[in-house]
């Protein structure tokens, strides 16, 4: 396999004490039939043995890099670093426990040169919950692809309330160099808000195929934020400080008045169907306790 030829590509494998899964992972990325391909491992200071397994890793093949987080900088820091110390043209974030098909680079690959306008390129995904059961969606819209910022930001903040199964960006095949510039802030529904940002920074692609794998479970509010290491509280006020953050970046994007005016109705009108859900689900709990006090 010719391992120089193409643009790099960089994937990026935030972990932390996930020895007795990450080799297959590795294996995956290092499958792919586009081999100019490097894998960034950054380690979040594992207390088991990762560290082992990874450099073992490193020193079986080339393209395998290894970094060691000194202490654990937080899972938003980890996955921020495998961006920042990647070389590649393109870049792509992996999970500990996902999978990509052999041909998954070099298909999105296609799709970028195909619209040199696209940052980012998704492609269907098959997700595996707790109980083995593999579900798969596809987005079929137009809109993510359109030259028009405020058109694509309201199209993810409109999926945003749909499956987590249609389309995941943080998952995709980015340009680095200007996702890598895009700012995150450490909070709860962060993947949210960044997805937004990627919708304001530029076209995205798709391939309606299953290219990669990845296991899911849904995860109570408050157990997610133990994992990103934010206060308890924000867990009750989430949706706004998502608000909040989306606004703001509004204000700082490159927009003219009129667009910021249509972005704004978007958040608002996407605040607004997740504030009445959430209503909802309050008061059908609430009925299910009464029913049970009685």
């Amino acid at each position: 396999m010719d391992t120089t030829s193409g643009p790099l590509v960089s994937i990026g494998l935030p972990v932390r004490n996930a020895a007795d899964r990450v080799e297959n992972v590795v294996r995956s990325v290092l499958a792919q039939d586009h081999g100019h391909i490097e894998l960034v491992i950054c380690d979040n200071a594992s207390t088991d043995q990762t560290e082992q397994v990874c450099r073992d890793l490193a020193a079986a093949d080339e393209r395998v890099v290894y970094h060691r987080q000194p202490r654990n900088i937080g899972l938003l820091n980890n996955f921020i670093a495998a961006i920042r110390l990647a070389r590649g043209e393109y870049f792509r974030w992996i999970g500990d426990d996902d999978r990509l098909e052999p041909h998954y680079v070099s298909r999105l690959l296609r799709e970028f040169a195909a619209d040199p306008r696209l940052i980012l390129v998704t492609s269907k995904v098959a997700y595996t919950g707790p109980d083995g059961t593999v579900a798969t969606g596809d987005y079929t819209g137009t809109a993510l692809r359109s030259d028009d910022p405020v058109e694509r930001f309201a199209e993810m903040l409109r999926l945003l309330n749909e499956s987590h199964l249609i389309i995941d960006p943080l998952y995709g095949m980015v340009r680095r160099a200007p996702v890598a510039a895009v700012p995150r802030r450490n909070m709860l529904r962060e993947d949210e808000v960044f997805a937004a940002k990627l919708a304001l920074a530029g076209p995205w692609g798709h391939v309606p195929e299953v290219l990669a794998h990845r296991h899911w479970k849904l995860e109570r509010i408050g157990v997610v934020a133990r994992r990103l290491g934010v206060p308890s509280w924000q867990s009750h006020f989430s949706n706004t400080l998502q608000l909040r953050e989306l606004l703001g970046w509004i204000r700082a994007a490159d927009l003219t008045e009129a667009q910021r005016r249509r972005a704004r109705a978007a958040v608002y009108r996407m605040y607004a169907r997740r504030q009445r859900r959430t209503v909802s689900h309050r008061s059908r709990k609430l009925l299910r306790m009464a029913g049970l006090a009685r």
